[in-house]
Formats: structure tokens, sequence, C-alpha cells
């Protein structure tokens, strides 16, 4: 069966944090991956038997949520964003090149077992657009090569940490990820080592001390706005990205 002896322990100890078993679902869900790989048939039928559900009901959760994956894929899972926001910034193309790269079809795998492409709809990530998940993780902003230079990285077996925000301080955590730890299932499994570091110094996630993967600059001031240097962010004091003044209220010349 797809859930091990230890894997129903831990679906127990899961269970018992729920009013009803049927509540523990997702979770469940999460942890049957994990071990098998994917949502099998087989899976979702024992499943179903632990939690007092049909077949039915199962599987219509694990096709509603593109998290969970409902065929066998690679050790390492690309999904690059096609939703509008990633689109307009060349995600079509990072596509192209990696499923070109690989020799497969959206959707398949390359002949050693390692990667598998494919397309999904939003990452919940559109500031860092065009974003492209391994996994758990985001790698956010990636040119074409840059995305090559990731899957030629994960087919040696190499991950490189994920990339964030653009002063390095925030860690957002991808939208599977986050489902991950909410589960109470701890740390997604293959997290990168030293996750929590927005760029590799001088490597993939760009210039050491500089912003990653083309993120502008923030200014430096506390306003949290991006200011692009000497161009749409306006000259240094002015408003960012074109904004218009703020009225600071009636002065004595007004009353």
């Amino acid at each position: 069966m797809p859930l091990s002896d230890q894997s129903l322990a831990r679906a127990e100890e899961l269970i018992a944090r729920y009013p009803q078993r049927r509540s523990a679902l997702l979770p469940i869900l999460f942890l049957l991956q994990a071990e098998d790989g994917y949502v099998s048939p087989a899976g979702v039928a024992q499943v179903a038997n632990l939690l007092g559900l049909t077949r039915a009901e199962v599987g219509a959760v694990a096709t509603f949520y593109t998290m969970f994956r409902r065929r066998p894929v690679g050790k390492y899972l690309v999904s690059v964003c096609k939703t509008l926001s990633c689109q307009l910034r060349g995600s079509r193309d990072i596509s192209a090149a990696l499923t070109e790269r690989l020799g497969v079809p959206l959707g398949g795998t390359d002949q050693g077992g390692m990667v598998t492409v494919e397309e999904v709809e939003c990452l919940a990530a559109c500031d860092g657009a065009p974003v492209v998940q391994v996994n758990t993780e985001n790698y956010e902003r990636l040119t074409v090569q840059e995305a090559l230079r990731l899957v030629e990285a994960l087919l040696r077996d190499e991950v490189p940490p994920p990339t964030f925000a653009a002063d390095g301080s925030v860690t957002e955590p991808s939208t599977a990820a986050l489902h991950w730890r909410l589960a109470g299932l701890g740390e997604p499994p293959e997290r990168p080592e030293g996750s929590g570091e927005p760029r590799r110094p001088g490597g993939f996630g760009g210039p050491q001390g500089g912003p990653p993967m083309g993120r502008a600059p923030v200014d430096p001031e506390g306003s949290g706005e991006p200011r692009r240097p000497g161009g749409f962010g306006g000259p240094p004091g002015g408003p960012p990205m074109g904004r218009a003044p703020v009225h600071q209220g009636p002065g004595e010349e007004d009353r």
C-alpha cells in the first residue's frame, strides 16, 4: 500500500487533531504524496478507507488542488506559472526553453527521471513574475538563461537556494510550502539547504550585495517603494513611480 506503517501512524496523529476524521483529508494527501511521489489510485483508495470517505470524495479533492500530482513525476517538478503577469514577463519562453533542453513535451520527464516540467496557473507571487516553482519553493523574476541554469543544476541533483524579496529581508513561502507547514507536516521534503537565503552570492541569484534576479532596489528612506536609480523612480526625494505628491493638509495661506 502507498502509506507505510510509519506514515499510517503519523496519519493517525494528524487525524487526532480534528473533531472529524474526514477533516484531515488535505494533510493526509500531502503525507501520501510525500511517500509515494504522487496521489495514486491505490493511495486514493487507502485514504478513503482511512477517513471513512468514498474514493470519489477523495479523488474530487485531489484533482481540485493543483499541488497534488496524479501521475509519477521526476525527482524535481519544475512548475512554470502561465497566468497573465508571468506570461507578460516571458514565462512561456521559459517553458519552451526548458522543454527543448530536456527534449520532452510539457508534463514530460527527462530520460534520467530527474526533472519534470509543467505549466500551472497562478503561484500567488505575481510581484515576482515570471515565477518558477521547484517542488515547494519559488524562484522569482527568472530570465530564460537563469531558468536554464536552474534546470542544469537540478539535473546534477543540485538545488540552488530559492529567490525571494528584493532586499533579502523577507522569506516569502511558496503556496505549496505554506500549505505543507499549515498541515502540521513540518518542513517540505527536499527543501534546499540554506533556503532562507534569498540569493547565492556571486552566483545563481545575482551578484553579491545586489538585488536578486533583476529586482529594483528598495527606496533607502524606508518607503518600501522600489526605485530605479536615475530613472523610473524619479529623482531622489521625489514621489516614487510617478505618484503625485501627497497634500499634507491646509497651510496658513489656505485658511
